[in-house]
């Protein structure tokens, strides 16, 4: 295989990983999500949709702590103020297209059994997903700058058989 393809399904690779712990977070976020919608639904008298945004604010803080310490634990932490309002902006985008869809759906064509709610919820939950996961890799939780992810994986790498790090080549001191 030329170094290119290799490079190329190296970047593909990371992709699959990367959509898989997205999706195991998004998984568990839409089993908190559903399940707080229909708790809310069972036990209140709260409309629908209303009941679907104190779900989305529960599964919101449940992903953004399954993202930031599993999915993306390895991406740049330095502006943690920035990440949290990029997210927070970019969920909410996510929860108004996906009440949207159950407003539509609710109120537009007057489908309003729990099936057909929790249907148009889980829809609509996909939907947004499509633009979280863009929005989240694309602006929240971005890449470390190459130089230091390289410096980074250096480190690691420069580890003698004992586990004691080797010294960096750019590190200042004498070598042993």
């Amino acid at each position: 295989m030329s170094e290119r393809g290799g490079a190329l399904r190296g970047q593909l690779d990371q992709l699959m990983r990367e959509v898989a712990k997205f999706g195991a977070v998004g998984g568990a976020g839409v089993i908190v999500n559903l399940a707080v919608f229909n708790v809310v639904r069972a036990t209140t008298e709260l409309p629908v949709v209303r009941a679907s945004l104190v779900a989305n604010a529960v599964a919101i803080l449940f992903n953004y702590l399954g993202y930031r310490y599993f999915t993306y634990r390895d991406r740049d932490k330095s502006g943690r103020t920035r990440e949290l309002s990029l997210f927070l902006l970019f969920s909410v985008v996510g929860m108004v297209i996906e009440n949207g869809i159950l407003y539509a759906a609710t109120y537009g064509f007057g489908w309003d059994s729990t099936l057909q709610s929790n249907f148009f919820k889980f829809f609509g939950i996909g939907v947004a997903t499509l633009f979280r996961f863009w929005s989240y890799r694309t602006w929240v939780f971005r890449a470390m700058p190459a130089r230091e992810a390289v410096q980074t994986a250096e480190s690691f790498l420069a580890q003698d058989e004992k586990g004691v790090r080797a010294p960096r080549p750019d590190a200042v001191g004498p070598r042993h």
